[in-house]
C-alpha cells in the first residue's frame, strides 16, 4: 500500500483528487475523513496541511504527496520532487498599496515586507542586493499595509483580485509555482513499484490533456499536403470514404500549436473538421 499525502481543503486537494479519478482509482471522499483508502488500487491518500506534506513526506509518515512546489521550495526540500503536474499554477508576488510610486525593487530597500514565506522572499532580495525587514505572518498577509504592519506583502497569486480588493498592486514576481508530485527517498521496492504504476497512469492523463484528436475529410488530391501538416503520434491515419475521391484523416495534434494547424488545414482543403478531446493517451 502506498500512503499520498494531499491538501485536506481547498483547489489544490480539488484537483489533486480530480487528478487521482482521472487515473482510473476509486476511492470514498468526505470532508469527515482524515485518511480514505482506494477500492481498486494499492493507494491511501491522506488529508493534511499543506505546509506538512513535505516534511511528512520527508519523514517517511506519508510515501508521497502533492504539494504546491512554492512550499516545496521554501521548506528546503526541493530534492523530494518526482513530477510538476501542471496544475494550480500560480506566482509568489511582491505588491505595494496601489497609491504608491515604484519605480524597480530598490524601492523597497529598508522597507518592512510582511510574508508567509521568509526564505523565498530573503532568497529574492538578496539577489538583487536589496535590504528589507521580513515580518513572517500566516494569513491575510493582504491586509498586512492598511493596518500599518508593513510597507509592502509577498504572497500567492492566482487572478489578481484579491490584491485589487485589498487596495494593493503586483510589482515583482518573486516565484513561479504548480502542483508537483513529491516522494520520500527511501521507498522499499514493491512501494516504488506502486508509484511506478501510478506514474504511467499520471503520465497518460498529461499527455491526453495537452493534445486534441482530430478527424477531417479532404478530396484526394490534397491528402500528401494535408499529411504534412498533420504531426501525429507516429503519422496520420488515412481511410477512404464512400463518396470517391475523398478520404478521411484521422490525427492527434499538441493544444499549443491547435488554432494554428486548424487554420492551415482548412486553407489546404480540409473539410468538415471535428475536434475531440482525449481521456488518456498510452505511448
Amino acid at each position: 500500500m502506498l500512503r499520498i499525502a494531499i491538501q485536506k481543503s481547498g483547489r489544490l486537494s480539488e484537483e489533486s483528487l480530480k487528478l487521482i479519478k482521472e487515473c482510473g482509482i476509486s476511492f470514498i471522499n468526505s470532508s469527515l475523513k482524515l485518511k480514505t483508502e482506494s477500492t481498486n488500487f494499492p493507494l491511501e491518500i491522506l488529508y493534511l496541511r499543506d505546509d506538512d506534506i513535505p516534511g511528512y513526506v520527508a519523514d517517511g509518515v506519508a510515501d508521497i504527496g502533492i504539494v504546491g512546489e512554492n512550499v516545496l521550495v521554501e521548506e528546503g526540500m526541493q530534492q523530494l520532487a518526482v513530477e510538476p503536474l501542471g496544475f494550480s499554477k500560480c506566482r509568489l508576488s511582491l505588491a505595494v498599496p496601489k497609491s504608491d510610486d515604484y519605480s524597480d525593487i530598490s524601492d523597497l530597500q529598508g522597507k518592512n515586507i510582511a510574508t508567509s514565506y521568509p526564505n523565498l522572499l530573503q532568497s529574492f532580495l538578496d539577489e538583487r542586493g536589496v535590504q528589507a525587514h521580513i515580518h513572517t505572518i500566516s494569513g491575510s498577509v493582504e491586509i498586512a499595509p492598511s493596518i500599518g504592519l508593513a510597507d509592502a506583502i509577498c504572497d500567492i497569486v492566482s487572478s489578481g483580485s484579491t490584491l485589487i480588493s485589498n487596495g494593493l498592486k503586483e510589482v515583482e514576481r518573486v516565484f513561479k509555482s504548480q502542483a508537483v508530485l513529491i516522494s520520500n527517498q527511501s521507498l522499499s521496492d514493491e512501494k516504488r513499484a506502486i508509484l511506478d504504476k501510478l506514474l504511467f497512469r499520471i503520465h497518460a492523463v498529461q499527455r491526453a490533456q495537452r493534445a486534441k484528436y482530430i478527424l477531417l475529410n479532404a478530396p484526394n488530391d490534397k491528402v500528401d499536403t494535408i499529411i504534412k501538416l498533420l504531426p501525429g503520434i507516429k503519422s496520420p491515419t488515412v481511410l477512404p470514404l464512400a463518396e470517391e475521391g475523398w478520404s478521411s484523416l484521422h490525427s492527434v495534434v499538441n493544444e499549443d500549436d491547435f488554432w494554428d494547424i486548424i487554420e492551415k488545414l482548412r486553407d489546404a482543403g480540409a473539410e468538415g473538421i471535428l475536434v475531440v478531446p482525449i481521456e488518456k493517451m498510452i505511448k
